[in-house]
């Protein structure tokens, strides 16, 4: 009898090392991960949220595998029904400290290819920002959503399904400056900000959109400005929302609270 149960344990131990469909899909994954990335150490991994992929934690790491953990999916995942930044809010979870931009950055797992290089949407920004100029005086008029006022002006790449973009028009909203907003389609906002571009109150309706209300409708214009927009980011490597430039060509990246926006603007060179 005892050597029966032995025997019996055994082969449940081998059906799991084995990737069994009768162990629990998060176990297949694990012992997956284990022999393909043994380097790694995994904190946590959950198959509930997004159907055929499975959410990893791995440290500071977020990356997604197929349930068969052959394939390792390095970027952001972005709910388009309920308009959330699934990979954003993890990340906000792991780390409340962090200041995100628009989506978050996910990381390989550090024995990966190319750990940390996947950049996509928006931003987590842990450090100082880079210093980096950007002359947006190049661009024309047609693709920007000029509002609010005050004594300073600044530039603001943004998408209108990007939480974090719309936090950063909230704070804006309270300070004493001028907003010229250029959107570009990060997260498939191009419609959206079409309906913006061509709103009759231009202001409204960003409110609008980033409250996920509905535009109202406005006549028919002339959409091409934001091409430009796209083209401008493409060309100097913006691929992440919120992206802020200040009157003096000066750039931070990614979301920043309206204590360290005024502070930022004081610095502007006339």
């Amino acid at each position: 009898m005892a050597n029966t149960i032995m025997i019996g344990a055994m082969a449940g131990a081998a059906m799991l090392l084995t990737g069994s469909a009768e162990a629990p899909i998060g176990a297949q994954v694990q012992v997956a991960l284990q022999k393909r990335l043994p380097k790694t150490k995994v904190d946590a991994i959950d198959c509930s949220k997004v159907d055929g992929l499975c959410e990893v934690v791995a440290g500071a790491n977020l990356f997604y595998v197929d349930k068969s953990a052959r394939y390792l999916v390095i970027g952001r995942v972005y709910d388009m029904e309920t308009r959330q930044d699934l990979t954003a809010a993890k990340l906000l979870a792991l780390n409340p400290d962090m200041l995100v931009g628009g989506a978050a950055k996910a990381n390989a797992t550090p024995d990966a290819p190319e750990a940390g290089a996947a950049r996509a949407g928006a931003r987590v920004t842990t450090q100082p920002a880079v210093a980096r100029t950007l002359d947006v005086t190049r661009l024309s008029s047609k693709g920007a959503i000029v509002w609010g006022s005050g004594t300073q002006t600044v530039t603001v790449f943004s998408d209108f399904h990007c939480g974090y973009c719309r936090a950063l028009s909230q704070a804006l909203e309270t300070m004493n400056v001028r907003v010229i907003e250029r959107p570009i389609s990060v997260l498939g906002s191009r419609e959206i900000a079409e309906q913006v571009l061509c709103a009759r109150d231009r202001h409204a309706a960003v409110r609008a959109a980033y409250a996920q209300n509905p535009v109202p409708a406005g006549p028919k214009c002339d959409t091409s400005g934001l091409d430009e927009n796209e083209a401008f980011a493409k060309a100097h490597g913006i691929n992440g929302t919120p992206v802020i430039v200040r009157s003096d060509g000066a750039v931070i990246e990614g979301f920043r609270p309206k204590a360290q926006l005024v502070e930022w603007l004081k610095g502007a060179k006339s």
